[in-house]
């Protein structure tokens, strides 16, 4: 490890530690022939400035901080490439943590990022994630939040979101307008904000079809992002309720794993049921029959996110008042095979 300091270089030319430390940050009171030398020395020498010096002085440590709640899903995947693309460009690392749907480890992850000083957060939260307490905390020490797709309305601070209940109420009303009527849901666990909307956006379309809610045909998915739960839940719906003629499924995966019981009990899509994911993973081109689903902007999501957070952490740091916004962007339908006869 290179342990050379501003006082070797001035004792190897002979000059003060102040004009060392004024040459190589390009002070104009110094001569160009002074600079020049005090350059050449700091290369021979290897010098390496002190980042962490550097950054209690000017109180910032251009890092911020991601906590996703898994990495696997393309969704996720599509965020962070919008993260990362705009945090760069803005002079800005990114720390990537994943939080595995864990309350607690969501938890200790918030705590090891404020520990390392990081100059803002960005999160979409666990499905276990009802005590927000821990974010609150963060925010009331001046780390600026953002939230983003799993968010917490009870959280005061800056969110990217989609209009989940709309999406799913076009979602279903797309099925009810094609001639499904006995549409049902795999829902999401009962605690993430988006799981709860798209519950509603389902049931709210019903209603407005004229076609009665039936609670037995909701099935939940604890794991709402594994297609194991949607191929479970689709042989459990086909023996108690072999009538049903479109499921709408929380996402891609729990859509992908409906198809593959089907396919594998030969049960045909869409002609004896239709089946209408959400997110737009790619897989759901590659399986077949292709899905029809909901497309989630997740680039655009984690560019606008990232763009909020750095806007947020100069305020902070510029003593101006922070205003927090909830920014909604726009999904849209796109229809392939699965629902289509």
């Amino acid at each position: 490890m290179n342990d050379t300091k501003l006082i070797d270089i001035a004792s190897a030319l002979g000059i003060s530690v102040t004009t060392v430390s004024k040459a190589l940050k390009g002070y104009t009171d110094i001569s160009k022939s002074t600079r020049a030398k005090v350059i050449e020395m700091a290369e021979t020498m290897n010098y390496i400035p002190n980042s962490v010096a550097v950054n209690l002085r000017t109180n910032e440590t251009k890092t911020i901080g991601v906590i996703i709640p898994a990495t696997v899903h393309h969704f996720f995947s599509s965020v962070l490439n919008g993260i990362l693309e705009e945090a760069e460009k803005r002079g800005y690392l990114v720390i990537i943590l994943q939080s595995n749907e864990k309350y607690e480890l969501e938890k200790k992850q918030l705590a090891l990022l404020i520990q390392k000083r990081v100059d803002g957060v960005l999160m979409s939260l666990s499905n276990e994630t009802d005590d927000f307490s821990h974010i609150n905390e963060a925010i009331r020490k001046n780390t600026p939040v953002v939230l983003f797709d799993k968010i917490a309305k009870r959280v005061d601070c800056s969110k990217v979101v989609i209009n989940d209940a709309k999406a799913a109420f076009d979602a279903v009303s797309y099925l009810i307008n094609k001639g499904f009527k006995k549409i049902a849901h795999f829902r999401g666990s009962y605690v993430p904000q988006n799981s709860i909307d798209r519950f509603l956006g389902y049931k709210r379309a019903l209603e407005a079809h004229g076609i009665e809610y039936d609670s037995k045909l909701v099935y939940v998915c604890d794991n709402n992002t594994d297609f194991e739960d949607g191929y479970e839940n689709a042989q459990k719906i086909m023996n108690e309720h072999p009538d049903i003629d479109a499921i709408f499924a929380i996402t891609d995966l729990v859509a992908i794993g409906i198809i593959k019981y089907f396919n594998e009990a030969g049960i045909k899509t869409p002609d004896q049921v239709a089946v209408f994911g959400f997110s737009n993973w790619f897989m759901s081109t590659v399986i077949s029959p292709k899905l029809t689903t909901i497309d989630q902007p997740g680039f655009e999501m984690g560019h606008t996110a990232v763009s909020i957070l750095i806007d947020e952490i100069a305020d902070i740091k510029e003593h101006r008042p922070v205003i927090h916004q909830i920014i909604e962007l726009p999904t849209r339908i796109i229809e392939r095979e699965s629902t289509v006869k």
